[in-house]
């Protein structure tokens, strides 16, 4: 009898688990623009503004987050050849989607898109602007294919997670969507308690950063762009510095030059670095798959010889670093905050494992393989 007992209260916690997991359609969601955005039955054809949201379709669908998408502008093939190689190697049917070949902006074919028949449109806030002006929403509407706005660049460290909960209720994957949710936010609670606790220790002080995007990446000449209260001035905020962008630049993004950089004398200086395609003058950093931390140093030489690098108090300090730039736009993004945590408070974080949180991401909630040569973080040993 007690067997029964228990057996029948197993089926029961199985049923309502379900059960809070049930999805109906049509339903009314809020977008990451404050939009109301009505979805009348489960999507199947999606078209990703930007190509970089497949991460989040990772989480959703293990098997193939390839597989709903009809259209997209593939940024991830430009910007990771490296991580595109691995996608294409375990999903070879992501080559043949249609790609649309623009940047992030916000600009999209409409008639060619339309003619693979979409009900959905995904697309990131900060495309808001360029969708509106090219009268992509209304026209949208006006043939009832709802767009979506997703945001993990503009407010990264609220918006990713929440993105994917969000994606998560509207393409009927909501619990996957909220485990996700639930880890960052648990990842996020361990950076935030130990910064509080470093900060303290240092007397309220927090270190002055300065973080280089895509350093090098039009060559030896290229310096110093930067980020403003977008990307990853969030990042750096969050992970317990002050962002020295946010004090001189009016833009989301700019370039601060050498003389006003060495002026603002940064406690910490990080350059961000992946493996763009078709950049023949970069001398960027190479990070993430299959590339050894030997490759990366070697172009941290490149990259410190430029002017100026040798006059940095952070030069002197030691207190150079490399970031893997994807995680700026990046629904994973809770890695480029633990990275950057261990880089300002290397005693405090000496047990945070950044690139092990990203291998957990990758086995726990996607199918994504990870790879034995895989640098998302070094620190320059000149």
């Amino acid at each position: 009898m007690r067997y029964l007992a228990s057996r029948f209260a197993f089926i029961l916690v199985g049923f309502f688990s379900l059960a809070a997991y049930a999805v109906t359609y049509p339903m009314t969601v809020t977008d990451m623009a404050g939009r109301h955005v009505t979805i009348k039955s489960e999507p199947k054809r999606i078209v990703l503004q930007d190509g970089r949201d497949v991460l989040m379709l990772a989480v959703l669908d293990k098997k193939n987050p390839f597989k709903l998408v009809v259209a997209w502008n593939n940024i991830l093939k430009k910007d990771d050849s490296g991580f595109w190689t691995r996608l294409t190697t375990q999903w070879p049917s992501a080559n043949k989607i249609l790609d649309m070949n623009f940047g992030d902006g916000g600009q999209l074919n409409l008639e060619e898109v339309l003619t693979h028949r979409p009900d959905l449109l995904v697309a990131e806030l900060r495309s808001k602007p360029t969708l509106e002006q090219g009268g992509v929403i209304k026209t949208l509407a006006k043939l009832n294919i709802p767009v979506l706005f997703v945001d993990t660049a503009e407010n990264p460290i609220k918006d990713a997670p929440a993105s994917v909960k969000l994606l998560g209720k509207v393409l009927n994957k909501e619990k996957n969507g909220d485990a996700y949710f639930n880890f960052y936010q648990k990842q996020l609670k361990i950076v935030d308690d130990g910064v509080k606790a470093a900060v303290a220790k240092q007397g309220g002080k927090r270190p002055n950063v300065f973080i280089e995007a895509h350093a090098g990446v039009k060559g030896p000449d290229d310096c110093c762009f930067t980020h403003n209260n977008f990307g990853w001035a969030d990042l750096v905020e969050a992970a317990g510095g002050n962002n020295l962008g946010s004090d001189v630049l009016t833009a989301p993004s700019g370039v601060v030059a050498m003389e006003k950089v060495l002026e603002m004398k940064p406690d910490v200086y990080v350059m961000t670095g992946s493996q763009w395609k078709g950049r023949s003058k970069s001398i960027a950093l190479p990070l993430g798959y299959d590339v050894t931390q030997k490759e990366v140093q070697n172009s941290f030489k490149h990259l410190l010889a430029r002017p100026g690098f040798k006059q940095m108090k952070a030069y002197h300090d030691h207190r150079i670093y490399g970031a893997y730039h994807q995680f700026y736009n990046h629904p994973y993004n809770i890695v480029g905050v633990e990275g950057l945590a261990k880089d300002f408070y290397p005693k405090e974080f000496k047990n945070l494992h950044p690139t092990q949180t990203y291998q957990t991401i990758l086995a726990r909630f996607t199918d994504i393989k990870s790879d034995k040569n895989l640098t998302l973080f070094a620190h320059a040993k000149e």
